[in-house]
């Protein structure tokens, strides 16, 4: 039957893409208001478009943006399976650095080329039409539910209440999601470990007012240069997050780990060069490869400094604000709640009496670690086979998904990460792309795992 499927899908692939290009068409930018109507819009046209396939499909509110919610017929006796994605996408901007439109579907150079495309529309698109093809030979061998939502780039802020008030609905035996990447052009990936986040702002208060530089300056704290200093404080000469109990339950890599990441290709050079820098310009903690740092050590950043005056010419005061956004990455088996306490502990710590700080903004999400020697990781190494005619490495991921340490909680299952992206399709920067390739075979690569699913006997 398999085989069938997977025809149906190679004579399809034209269809598939001019349905791809209307869902990208729609501007789902879930950070800005401006949008809510297009958030909602694409919502009913996904859910429409899911019923076409023969699904029952409901668009239900949440507290926040709207998700899709569908089902086929289940069955007794076979595995249940949540798929999860999202059709949210992140702000276009800036606009004069695309070379097409965003919202405007561009085919060139063997790409589709539109916000959304990788992120996540076009992964969730392949496995729609993975469906539409095993509707056409009898209909998919699982119980699938999917749960595909508008707030992935906003962190999935409705989500847990909702999936809390849903479990029955949601109940399954193992999730799947692609919002991850391939680890290069021909080599696909399973992603068995994700990262966390913790994300805060702090702000320094000082005088009541801004002031002249030249009147006051050397009398009162500048409070952009308090900043800085404080931010100084937070890494040591080695790279390390100077914070104390920082470190303490960081998960060592295995001897395996290292040994199985050190095979693969990766060209330091070639990666600095892709960021437009040399290799010797790299850094982070010492003692560390690259994609140890990016995927097993933990990070503390500053993602946005404000202070003073910011427009053209000069404009001479002491600033009475500064602020910061810091975010930490996270690994296992490190707890946000604790980082986040310990971090703002330093902090308050080192600052000076002579300003006041306030910290605001506090979000987080654990990081997750998947067993990675299970049937379902044997099940989609078997499918990506079928798919892309390659047998996938095993990595982790530097980024974040908020989503899977929340079904992990909420409905006590694991997640299986099978991602079509490439990493230069320019995820969240103008001129986001989506392979041809990578969308083809990603169709076909979840078309062989819903059928690979369907033999497991224990998800345990």
């Amino acid at each position: 039957m398999l085989d069938n499927v997977l025809q149906t899908i190679d004579d399809g692939s034209e269809q598939s893409l001019d349905g791809l290009k209307e869902f990208l068409r729609i501007p789902s930018v879930s950070t800005d208001d401006h949008y809510a109507a297009d958030i909602r819009r694409c919502a009913d046209w996904l859910s429409g478009t899911i019923r076409k396939l023969g699904l029952e499909s409901q668009v239900l509110p949440t507290a926040g943006h709207p998700v899709v919610v569908a089902r086929n017929e289940h069955k007794p006796g076979r595995p249940t399976v949540l798929f999860y994605g999202h059709y949210d996408v992140q702000p276009p901007d800036p606009f004069d650095q695309w070379t097409t439109p965003p919202f405007e579907p561009a085919i060139r150079d063997g790409a589709i080329y539109a916000r959304g495309a990788a992120d996540d529309k076009g992964q969730v698109w392949a496995h729609l039409q993975a469906i539409r093809a095993w509707q056409r030979h009898g209909g998919l061998p699982v119980n699938l539910t999917m749960l595909i939502e508008g707030e992935e780039e906003i962190g999935s802020g409705s989500l847990p209440s909702f999936i809390e008030s849903h479990r029955q609905m949601l109940h399954a035996d193992l999730a799947i999601a692609s919002d991850t990447n391939q680890y290069a052009r021909g080599l696909p990936a399973i992603s068995y470990g994700l990262r966390g986040i913790v994300f805060l702002e702090i702000t320094l208060t000082g005088p009541s007012h801004d002031l002249h530089s030249g009147i006051y300056g050397g009398s009162v704290p500048n409070v952009a240069n308090v900043l800085t200093e404080l931010l100084a404080t937070l890494h040591d000469k080695q790279g390390r997050v100077a914070v104390e109990g920082f470190y303490d339950d960081v998960l060592p890599l295995t001897d395996a780990e290292r040994q199985m990441w050190r095979k693969l290709p990766f060209d330091e050079n070639r990666f600095a060069a892709e960021l437009g820098m040399s290799s010797s310009q790299l850094g982070g903690e010492t003692g560390y490869s690259t994609l140890e740092r990016q995927w097993a050590r933990p990070t503390c950043d500053i993602n946005g400094m404000t202070s003073g005056y910011q427009g053209p010419g000069a404009k001479t005061i002491i600033p009475a604000t500064a602020s910061a956004k810091l975010s930490m990455r996270l690994v296992p088996s490190q707890d946000p709640a604790t980082i986040a306490r310990k971090v703002e502990q330093a902090l308050r710590r080192r600052c000076p009496d002579t300003v006041k700080m306030e910290v605001s903004g506090v979000t987080w999400s654990p990081p997750i670690l998947i067993p990675h020697d299970g049937a379902p990781i044997r099940a989609a190494t078997d499918a990506y086979k079928v798919g892309f005619n390659a047998t996938p490495t095993l990595i982790r991921c530097g980024g974040t998904l908020h989503v899977v340490p929340q079904i992990k909680s909420l409905l006590g299952i694991d997640t299986l990460l099978v991602g079509f992206g490439l990493p230069d399709d320019r995820v969240h920067s103008p001129n986001e792309k989506f392979d041809l390739d990578a969308l083809h075979c990603g169709t076909r690569t979840a078309a062989a795992l819903y059928q690979n699913l369907a033999g497991i006997d224990s998800f345990k």
